[in-house]
């Protein structure tokens, strides 16, 4: 929910030209304000999740959940939301304590690490419990890990350095040479952000539709069912529009993103420039162009990961859904790589920055 939350508000901040003026004109203010209201919405979709999530448990339970959740009584039903959405709550906060007293800024993502990984041995156990030849399965499972893991590296860390021209200083009497730098664009400055709205927006409509499958109406039941069926994640149709989708949000979400970032004019105010180019809005629509077609790749890339299941799924049929048959899904192999890339980032400022007979992970 934190994410999803944050997702929206990063969406809007173009869409609305008063969030976006409040960006441009004081970007630290800005990013508190952007901050705080993320935690306000994370609320109700933590409570809106934690409605579907008693759902699914109520349609899965036969004659009733071991919990009980029963939806036509208000007190059980509140007080189980409310539960859910003060643990998502907790959990948040206790992310931002992380990133407070002990590594900056990894604290949340720490917290889905641990929560990706220790699904790893429940899968891997139905994965036993569920196949015949479990030995070649494996190994063919952890080559297509260790592959992906590698291309999700290699990607993440490949970048466009565009050359950029700084003003020399007068050093006395004297002016010394402009300073040659380079200004790097990431192939994937997404992340995994266009995989989790993607998934998002298209588990929606089978979302919705698990409301009216029990309909007494025929029409809206097979409806229901229709769009069950087809936005479940079983269809091939779902594995399609998903990676349309995912390829669609990467350039769609690096537009935001550089936008806001404002490079032509922020090089402009350091009377940087990009040699042959004029500054200012020209040097931000070079810039655009220069990331869009390097983009494209990281792009295809995204949405080849998206659809790994269904592609390993096609090689090595098992029959049902084939989104648990790589241990850890596609947005969570991509978190945790990421996760550990940065962790190790962290861990190496810190220790350059303080030595090793300091204090590294605790202040």
């Amino acid at each position: 929910p934190y994410i999803t939350a944050q997702i929206i508000l990063q969406l809007l901040v173009p869409i609305i030209p008063a969030l976006q003026q409040r960006m441009e004109d004081d970007p630290r203010e800005g990013r508190k304000w952007q901050e705080k209201w993320t935690y306000y919405l994370a609320v109700p979709m933590s409570a809106l999740q934690a409605f579907g999530q008693i759902r699914i448990f109520q349609q899965y339970a036969q004659g009733g959940s071991i919990l009980n959740f029963p939806l036509g009584l208000n007190l059980p039903t509140f007080t189980t939301v409310l539960t859910m959405t003060a643990g998502t709550m907790f959990a948040i906060w206790l992310g931002e304590l992380i990133s407070e007293h002990g590594i900056r800024n990894q604290g949340l993502s720490l917290i889905i690490f641990a929560g990706i990984v220790a699904r790893i041995p429940t899968n891997l156990g139905r994965l036993f419990f569920s196949q015949a030849q479990v030995l070649p399965l494996l190994l063919f499972l952890v080559f297509i890990i260790v592959l992906t893991i590698f291309a999700i590296v290699y990607v993440q860390e490949g970048r466009r350095n565009v050359p950029v021209m700084y003003p020399g200083r007068r050093v006395g009497n004297r002016m010394s040479m402009p300073v040659k730098g380079t200004l790097p664009l990431m192939v994937n400055m997404a992340g995994m952000i266009p995989i989790i709205f993607a998934q998002s927006l298209l588990t929606f409509p089978a979302v919705v539709a698990q409301f009216f499958i029990g309909s007494s109406n025929a029409t809206v039941r097979s409806i229901a069912i229709w769009f069950q069926s087809t936005f479940g994640g079983l269809s091939n149709t779902y594995w399609i529009l998903y990676f349309i989708m995912v390829v669609g949000f990467t350039f769609f979400y690096t537009d935001v993103l550089f936008s806001q970032q404002n490079y032509g004019e922020n090089l402009k105010r350091s009377g940087a420039q990009v040699p042959g180019v004029t500054k200012g809005a020209a040097t931000q629509r070079y810039l655009t162009r220069v990331l869009r077609r390097i983009t494209l790749p990281g792009a295809i890339f995204l949405g080849i990961v998206a659809v790994m299941p269904f592609l390993v799924g096609l090689i090595w049929p098992i029959g049902g859904s084939n989104t648990g048959l790589l241990l850890v899904s596609s947005s969570g192999l991509l978190i945790v790589v990421g996760v550990v890339r940065d962790l190790y980032r962290s861990i190496e400022a810190e220790l350059k920055l303080r030595g090793y007979d300091q204090a590294v992970l605790v202040r």
